[in-house]
């Protein structure tokens, strides 16, 4: 297990931040969802970037979880990167 996985474990264990870390859940879902669609399709943010018409700066926001997509928005990275979004609730 690496550093970052101990740490994190630890963490878990406090119960205030095992539920913070479960609310961010659904944006550590669409993250990774995004940065893994660009990468299957070997891209990088400034062509996802054109093929959007998301300014670079704002992907890497995204790709960050520097800020929070509207569904719109979500919906173009998706299409730049010929994926279907799919929100649904559990």
């Amino acid at each position: 297990m690496n550093d970052f996985k101990k740490h994190l474990q630890k963490q878990l264990e406090n119960p205030e931040f095992a539920a913070e870390w479960e609310r961010q859940s659904p944006e550590r879902e669409y993250v990774k969802a995004i940065i893994t669609a660009r990468m299957e399709r070997n891209m990088t943010q400034r062509e996802l970037s054109e093929r959007t018409g998301i300014r670079q700066s704002n992907i890497s926001r995204i790709e960050n979880g520097n800020c929070s997509p509207t569904v719109a928005t979500l919906q173009q990275i998706a299409d730049g990167v010929g994926k279907t979004l799919h929100i649904e609730f559990r």
